[in-house]
């Protein structure tokens, strides 16, 4: 997945997660092929990814609430098609 164009998988996540939470920021990188031959990946690609994300909705709560909130708003893609998701989850202001 590069910047400008995501993949399937990576634009249904963004979807889902803009559509939940609003973040005033989010990055999503496709780590997949940094992970070949390792368990879960996947030859099509878009099985591992890093998430860097702020919105309001996570102030106040902790790291592990955050996390339950994306895969949350994720869902069944966290079953189906997502093998890994490293998540840096932050409220606006948090350094």
């Amino acid at each position: 997945m590069n910047a400008q164009t995501p993949g399937p998988v990576a634009a249904e996540m963004l979807r889902r997660l803009n559509s939940a939470l609003s973040p005033s920021r989010v990055e999503l990188i496709d780590d997949s092929e940094q992970h070949r031959g390792h368990g879960g990946y996947n030859p099509a690609g878009e099985s591992h990814f890093t998430l860097r994300i702020e919105s309001a909705s996570f102030a106040g709560r902790n790291r592990v609430e955050r996390q339950r909130m994306i895969y949350a708003a994720l869902g069944d893609l966290m079953d189906a098609r997502v093998h890994a998701l490293s998540i840096r989850a932050k409220a606006p202001g948090e350094a």
